[in-house]
This record gives C-alpha cells, structure tokens and sequence, in this order.
C-alpha cells in the first residue's frame, strides 16, 4: 500500500497561497534572469537578422516546451496521477510514471530526429518570409538543427516536474528555468568568440540547457523512489488516457502561445527586425503571467483534481474563485504599468549595445498591444484547469478552435495598417475572447459559483490602481529624456517608478481594509 510519499498533500487555501508564493519566488528569480538574458541577447545582437534568425530558430522548440512544460503534459498527466494516488497503491503508481515515460520518451525520440532532419523545411513552414533573404534562411536552419533536440529534454524535465508538483514539490520544477537563462547568458558571454557565425553559441545554449535541467530534477525524484524506468507498454490503460487527454489539450491549453507562433510566420514578411521587435515585448508581457498566473495554475491543478475526485464542488468552485481574485490582484495593476511604461521598461532593460532607439519604440508600441491581453493570459491559466481537472476536453478544445479562427482573422485585419504592432493586438483580444468563453462554460454548468464579497474587492482593486496610476503619471519622464540618461540614470528612475507604484497600491489596498486574511479562502 502507499508510504509517506504517497499520502496527498491536503492544500488548504493557506496552503495554497504559501505554495503560490513558493513558485512565484522561483518563477521570478526565472523571469528576472531571462530579463537578464535578453538584455545580454540585444546588447550583443540588437534586432539584425542573425536576431531574427535566431528568434525563429528558438521559438519552434521553446513554443513546443511551453505546450509540455506549462501547458498540455500537466494538465493531461496531473489529474490521472492525482486519481493513482487516491485510489491505488504506491506501487500502482510507479507503473504508471514508468510506462508514460516509455511511451513519452518513444514518441519524443522520433520527433526530435524528424525535426533535425526536417529543419530547413521547417524554418520554410514557420518564416516563409525569409524565402527572400537565402542567407538568413540558411543561419535560421542550421541554429533550429541545434536548438531542436531541447524540445525531447525539456519535455522529459516537465515530465519529472509534473511528478514533483502532484506531490506537492513546487520548488524544484519553478526554479528549473533558471538553468535555461543562466547557460543562455554564458554562451553569449564566453562561446560567441569561438564562432564564425557568434549567433550559433546560442542555440549550443539552449542545447547544454536543456541536459541541465533533466538532469537537476532526477535526484529529487529518486529521493521520492519515483525516478522513472522507461517501459513501453502500448496497451496501459492510463497511459493511453494520458495520451488521449494530451492531444486536444496541446491545443486547448496554449492557444496564446500557438497564436504567438502565427505571429511569427506573419512577421518574417515585414521589415528586418518586426520578429525581434515582438519578441522583446512578448518577454516583458509575460513577466507577470510567468511570475503569478503559471505559479497559481500550477498549484490548483493538483488540488483540483484532487477535490474532483472525492467529488467535492463546493471546494472546486472555491480554489477557482480564489485563484481569480488573485490573478486580479496582480494581473490588473500589472496591465496598466506595462501599458504606461512601455518605453521606460523596454530602453532600461534593452536600449544598449546593437539596440537602437527605433528598435526600443517599434518594442515598445508592441508591448502595449500586449498589455491588454495579460490579464486574460493569466486568467486563462486559471480557467483552463478547471477544465481538465475535471477531465473535459470538448469544451476547452472547441473554445481553443473558435479562438484560433479569430486570432487569424484579426492577424490579417490589423497587420495591414499596424504592422508587426496589429499582430500583438490580435493575440490580445483572442485571448480576452478565450477567457470569456472558458469564463461562461465554467459558470453556465454550475462547475464555478463566485464567492460572497466580489464588489468589495473589486472596489478596493481599482481604488489600489487609480492611486497608483496618479504616482506613476506625475513622476514619469517624457519618452525622449529616456534615450537620452545614462543606464544608471535609467535603472534608477525604473526602480523609482516601480517600487513606488508597488508601495501605493499596496497601501491603498491596506487602507481600504484588505488583509493578508482575506487572501485566504
């Protein structure tokens, strides 16, 4: 029967707020390090084309990782370990992390070598613009060649990180980027010189980091004696339910980011540069989404599926109406400082080096097409477990299809007149149209109740952001003194700006009465 290891860890809402705190510390230390990164990224390579050429390269397997690592895998994988754990043995469950990790390491095997072969062609499929420029082409294949065999050692890491957060280990697989930033900015320090091509030390970045990370979480596991021991068993009924589960969820799940990636083909046909213009702002548009809304996804899926299964709404509908409010905590106030500080954010981490001050505005104007849909992100990475959790996939999957027409729809209304900006405007509304659907199928089949106290909380939110969007309006600079002050002068107003922002609505929150009681459920 089952050990110590394989008692369920009963996340009370307490519980749940100290964990998301945990993977929100972690996922920071990540983000700001990744900051870090492409700040070092476009200091050495600005927006040219072995930029762009790289950024392609990146994003197919990178796009992949996010479906794995933060989206279809856990949300396929988790729920099915989560019953394992409440209904079978110890030993049951072991079978099944050894035979989905056959399965899982067979198919990624022959994906990754199809996707090295295929890598010319794929570069064709993803930046058919480059078609015009043979020798931008040409860099893009040989880096995706590189780059593309992360994709079977990230998976095999979200893999080993799905089975740390089913047992409540959020720490470990929160703090795995971290590898990822750290040996991207080493080899772009220390390997461009050994290059003809210096670009190419990156994607051997994102190789060596990919071995890394798989190799960090596997003492953990085997601490837990859950180290995987592949065995392909076809016929295993759970890991044929996994995989059942995985396929519309990789779809379902990562509409944003499959939306992203259309972004990317479409951009390859504008000017030099729209693909790292895009880039630059999708990394800060994705700060608070990475830093709150995946940590907060991350912690509920467990406890959800756990409540589903000792059929429990009640306390379902709870975890999402807790996790909602905080999402809007975080996610509203972060909106609104991307929007308005759009240049100051990006000239301060990026306007160094090959970055040029065209580059920092075309990034710029970007990121606040991006700022409209970063609350929806996040809330979509809350609404999006209820769902599987619950083990549905039909609704999730037909919302995800409804979205992707639109999002194309509007790719090619908006890119007409506002280039590569119309491109983050359409992925903005598809997903403010995504979360209100996910939004009204969990509320119109009584799977999602709001909690007594919305109008207070809300009323206290927007206070908290009108007193700080006043601060940040009357210390703000005009655009131009920002290219103009030295980085340290730069920093230094940032820092200003931000930390004053964060202390006046949090103060203004505390003085119209929220606690820290009030956080919990």
């Amino acid at each position: 029967m089952s050990n110590a290891v394989d008692t369920p860890t009963k996340l009370k809402s307490s519980s749940l707020l100290r964990s998301s705190a945990v993977v929100s510390v972690m996922t920071l230390l990540s983000r700001v390090l990744g900051m870090v990164r492409d700040m070092v990224i476009a200091s050495y390579f600005g927006s040219g084309a072995s930029a762009d050429a790289f950024f392609v390269a990146f994003k197919i397997p990178n796009f992949l990782r996010r479906l794995f690592a933060e989206g279809a895998f856990a949300q396929a994988f988790v729920p099915v370990l989560s019953e394992y754990r409440e209904k079978r043995s110890f030993a049951e469950v072991k079978q099944l992390v050894d035979r989905t990790a056959g399965m899982l390491g067979l198919i990624l095997v022959a994906l990754t070598a199809l996707g090295v072969v295929m890598s010319p062609y794929l570069i064709m499929l993803f930046a058919p613009g480059f078609h015009d420029e043979p020798s931008k082409m040409q860099l893009a294949g040989e880096l995706l060649r590189i780059t593309f065999p992360y994709l079977l050692l990230i998976s095999l890491t979200a893999f080993c990180g799905a089975i740390l957060n089913s047992y409540g280990r959020f720490a470990v697989p929160a703090f795995t980027p971290v590898l990822l930033n750290a040996s991207m900015i080493g080899a772009t320090v220390f390997l461009t010189p050994y290059f003809t091509e210096p670009v190419m030390a990156l994607g051997w970045g994102v190789f060596i980091a990919g071995v890394a990370q798989l190799l960090f979480q596997m003492p953990f596991l085997w601490k837990m004696r859950l180290l995987p021991r592949p065995r392909v068993v076809r016929n295993d009924p759970g890991v044929k339910r996994i995989m059942l589960l995985m396929l519309p969820a990789l779809f379902s799940v990562s509409v944003s980011q499959i939306n992203l990636l259309l972004d990317t083909v479409l951009a390859s046909f504008l000017q030099t540069g729209s693909v790292s213009w895009l880039y630059y702002a999708d990394r800060l548009s994705e700060l608070p989404l990475g830093a709150f809304g995946i940590a907060i996804g991350t912690v509920i899926l467990p406890a959800l599926s756990r409540q589903h299964s000792k059929d429990k709404p009640e306390e379902f509908s709870a975890t999402i109406d807790w996790a909602l409010r905080m999402v809007l905590l975080v996610g509203v106030p972060a909106a609104l400082a991307l929007a308005i500080l759009a240049e100051p954010l990006i000239a301060t981490l990026f306007f160094y080096g090959a970055m040029t001050a065209n580059d920092v505005t075309q990034s710029a104007a970007a990121l606040r097409a991006y700022s409209l849909g970063v609350l929806t992100f996040m809330m979509i990475k809350v609404l999006a477990p209820g769902f599987f959790a619950r083990q549905d996939l039909k609704t999730p999957v037909r919302i995800a299809i409804i979205c992707m027409v639109v999002n194309m729809l509007l790719n090619l209304i908006f890119i007409w007149p506002l280039q590569h900006v119309g491109l983050a405007l359409a992925t903005s509304l598809a997903s403010m149209l995504n979360t209100c659907l996910l939004m009204w199928g969990l509320y119109r089949i009584g799977i999602y109740k709001p909690s007594p106290g919305w109008l207070l909380f809300l009323l206290r939110l927007l206070a908290a952001c009108a007193a700080m969007l006043a601060l940040v309006f009357w210390l703000n600079a005009p655009s131009a003194d920002w290219f103009d002050w030295s980085w340290q002068r730069r920093v230094w107003e940032v820092t200003v700006l931000v930390c004053g922002g964060v202390l006046v609505f949090a103060g203004t929150l505390f003085a119209t009465g929220l606690r820290m009681r009030h956080l919990r459920r």
